[in-house]
């Protein structure tokens, strides 16, 4: 048995208020990056709340998937849970378990592949929009592509009639996530300040559109092919439950934050990466015209655009959506011969172990050529590459996040290039999601 050693592990120095909390809150992923330069586990403090960074593959694989049991959601989405309810994102224990069993037919290959269609349509459906020399908020862009895909194949409806509502309710969703993690938020989330009255109208916007979407079709129970089908139509299989309204919009409006929010996201950096790597855009765009020669991408072509993926591969290397995971210690734990109290905050972050020299050659460069020698599967089995987590909390749409991409990437690089507009600023806003912090500019060039 490794011996616990004494005293805690290495760390920043705290400030006088507040521990660590406002420098982590300033600048989270920089100030992470510093943390990890200093051990593979190190300590600090958020207010009273004792906090451990875990920063090599062994501690993450412990963490999600080996000592899984000991420990439960972050605070971080326990207080999503006033803007998600209790969905897959948000659920523990043996509820999250039959969730997950009851939607995972949704996410099979062949549901997948039924979706292709529409994810390239939308692509191609967005891009003959845009003009060529003008210039793009491609942050909006992606995001309203994404936002038609998820309304097409979650509900099979067009959701440009709302979407304008919709979107702006998604981006106050998530910038209200930022203000139910300061401390007390419980107690202010009641009251009539600005934060709090975005996050009820953005939750009551949500709600309006997709309990209509749901009461539409329970009226007639056949299955359209689409998400929402497979939410009303799943059957438990020990007992033979069906879900609720409220667990059904509980599990959609997850679905549709998730796969609306975080794809658009990595496509925004991809489009941002290539621009700023002509070669890599190059070779893209060779492959693209090679491989689909002239064609609308489809889910059959997927297998043959290998540098396409390795180019979206990278982009979440470096830009992972989910650029860091928590974690409560429900009892103690040891983690590289520190002890772990019960209740404390334990976190691994993608985007730093997805910059670690000790793993990764050029770790702060975009070099998509890496994934021609090691593959996304074995990056993932050997936990350095986590941008959809692992074990059995990892994110349940993965495959339909990388078809989405590959094939919008396609699409979009088939006619189009992007480059950066004059004065645009570059940065990040660490939310719920990654997200650039200034928007994205870009001026489109038809190709």
């Amino acid at each position: 048995m490794p011996q616990i050693r004494d005293p805690t592990p290495p760390g920043l120095a705290p400030g006088y208020f507040g521990g660590h909390f406002f420098r982590y809150r300033k600048r989270p992923t920089e100030f992470l990056r510093e943390m990890a330069s200093l051990g593979d586990v190190t300590y600090m403090r958020l207010f009273r709340m004792p906090a451990f960074l875990l920063n090599h593959p062994d501690l993450a694989r412990d963490l999600l998937v080996n000592s899984n049991s000991k420990f439960v959601k972050g605070r971080a989405l326990q207080r999503a849970k006033m803007l998600l309810g209790e969905g897959l994102l948000t659920s523990e224990g043996e509820a999250h378990l039959k969730q997950r069993r009851m939607i995972q037919p949704a996410f099979h290959k062949d549901r997948i592949a039924s979706y292709a269609q529409t994810m390239s349509g939308e692509a191609v459906r967005i891009r003959k929009e845009w003009k060529n020399g003008s210039t793009l908020d491609i942050d909006r862009e992606m995001m309203r592509l994404t936002l038609r895909i998820v309304g097409r194949t979650l509900f099979s409806v067009d959701v440009d009639g709302d979407a304008e509502d919709v979107g702006a309710a998604m981006t106050d969703l998530i910038e209200s996530f930022d203000f139910l993690l300061i401390p007390f938020s419980e107690h202010l989330e009641k009251l009539p300040i600005p934060p709090a009255n975005r996050c009820r109208k953005a939750v009551a916007t949500l709600d309006r559109v997709i309990y209509s979407f749901i009461e539409e079709r329970r009226m007639d129970l056949s299955d359209e092919g689409d998400l929402l089908s497979m939410l009303l139509l799943a059957r438990d299989e020990d007992d033979g439950g069906v879900m609720t309204d409220k667990q059904v919009r509980d599990e959609a409006i997850t679905l549709f934050l998730a796969g609306h929010e975080t794809t658009a996201n990595a496509l925004t950096f991809t489009w941002y990466l290539l621009s700023q790597n002509p070669e890599a855009e190059k070779k893209l765009h060779a492959e693209i015209d090679t491989v689909l020669g002239g064609r609308a991408p489809s889910f059959e072509s997927i297998t043959n655009l290998k540098f396409t993926e390795a180019v979206l591969a990278e982009s979440m290397r470096l830009f992972p959506p989910a650029w860091a995971v928590g974690r409560l210690a429900a009892e103690e734990h040891e983690f590289g011969g520190y002890n772990v109290p019960k209740g404390a905050l334990v976190l691994i972050s993608p985007f730093v172990m997805h910059r670690d020299e000790r793993f990764w050659d050029r770790p702060d460069e975009f070099v998509p050529e890496r994934w021609q020698s090691q593959s996304v599967k074995e990056a993932s089995r050997k936990f350095i590459y986590l941008p959809f987590s692992r074990g059995v909390r990892s994110c349940i749409g993965e495959g339909f996040a990388w078809t989405e991409g590959i094939l919008a990437i396609a699409a979009i690089a088939q006619k189009w290039r992007f480059r950066l507009a004059e004065g645009q600023k570059l940065g990040l806003k660490p939310l719920m999601t990654l997200r650039p912090a200034y928007g994205m500019r870009m001026v489109a060039e038809r190709k």
